[in-house]
């Protein structure tokens, strides 16, 4: 009778979900005192993209596979309380700091920060309340694009100065995700921020995505210590299995006993893009001959984070009531590399008063 009450208070109509099936209600909540909500993008084409204002997340693409079924390919969740209730990143925007930080501080202009430990004694993406966990400012400007805004006040997370920061997102009529980051502070900061999607490209997501394929252009890589923290240098691919220059399938190689496998558990590592900040040039592809869905990456950034799942349990529940395997999706985090703050040899993070920061990633979808 309670149902029946509330559907002709209604006007009798029946909620449409989303093409990807999410119902918007369960997007709607009060979290940090502020209102949550599903913003829904759609093409020309008919590709659909969704966000939540709550960690400014992506929760579900949807594009053509090749037989023109619209297809998933993205890890996420069904409701916002689900992402309130867990620790995992999926589809977060990752601030201030993407990536790891050693020993949880830095040092800049002689005044040194400690942050928020949150794994084995490093900051890894901000701390345990980075932006991926909080509330955005969010308006939709288009039916293709939604705006998303946060300050990030001097002192959070152990950062300094007041970070005012804007993010976009925009579904083009070219099947792709431009996600454009920009950020302002009053006082000298360290940023690198990223998106935290999870992509599975093979229409199933209770699959793991070891026979994928990926290339990254890039001829070397920043290698780590057993804690995943850079160890300053910068080392050749070529003739290891981080050597990504041609498609390869991620599960061919992923379990050789070669010492940076064996430390990330996979692969979870940066590589230095040949691309030097030319948004113009593919920077890295993933592929599914399986659905012929394939993922370029094109970006501005130096770096890009390319990890496969390693550490996910196989036990998280998603979207749809599917159970994520473990190694069950692949991330093309765009960025400036990792623990740069603590390496003077790295490309500079520093963000000073005045200037703006800018970054761009484009998750552009094809079918081949």
């Amino acid at each position: 009778m309670m149902a029946m009450l509330l559907l002709l208070s209604c006007g009798g109509k029946k909620e449409q979900p989303t093409l990807s099936g999410l119902l918007p209600s369960n997007f709607v909540a009060t979290v940090q005192g502020k209102p949550t909500a599903l913003y829904v993008l759609k093409n020309a084409k008919g590709a659909e993209a969704c966000v939540t204002n709550y960690g400014g997340r992506l929760v579900s693409v949807m594009v053509p596979d090749k037989n023109g079924k619209m297809t998933d390919v993205v890890l996420g969740y069904d409701s916002v309380m689900a992402y309130v209730n867990s620790t995992e990143n999926y589809g977060g925007l990752i601030g201030r700091y993407g990536n790891r930080i050693a020993f949880a501080k830095f040092t800049l202009d002689s005044v040194q920060y400690t942050l928020p430990a949150n794994n084995h004694g490093h900051c890894l993406h901000g701390g345990p309340e980075g932006f991926n966990t909080r509330m955005w400012d969010a308006k939709q400007v288009s039916p293709q694009s939604v705006e998303l805004s946060y300050l990030s006040k001097d002192g959070e997370a152990g950062f300094p100065g007041n970070l005012q920061v804007k993010v976009t997102y925009t579904l083009t009529d070219d099947n792709a995700v431009d996600i454009k980051y920009e950020a302002t502070t009053d006082k000298p900061t360290v940023v690198n921020l990223t998106n935290h999607s999870y992509f599975n490209l093979c229409g199933d997501l209770s699959k793991d995505v070891m026979k994928q394929q990926v290339m990254i252009n890039a001829d070397c890589y920043t290698p780590v210590d057993s804690l995943l923290i850079p160890n300053s240098k910068i080392d050749s691919v070529a003739g290891t299995p981080l050597d990504f220059r041609t498609l390869t399938a991620i599960g061919d190689r992923i379990d050789q006993p070669f010492d940076q496998l064996i430390k990330g558990k996979g692969y979870d590592f940066n590589w230095v893009l040949n691309t030097k900040g030319d948004i113009s040039k593919l920077a890295a592809k993933a592929y599914c001959p399986e659905t012929g869905i394939a993922l370029e990456v094109y970006t501005n950034e130096l770096g890009i984070q390319f990890y496969t799942g390693n550490f996910m349990s196989g036990k998280d529940v998603g979207k749809k009531s599917i159970t994520y395997p473990h190694r069950g999706a692949l991330c093309l985090e765009t960025q400036h590399f990792p623990d740069s703050p603590n390496h003077p040899t790295f490309p500079s993070t520093v963000l000073r008063p005045g200037q703006t920061y800018k970054s761009e990633c484009i998750y552009k979808f094809k079918v081949e």
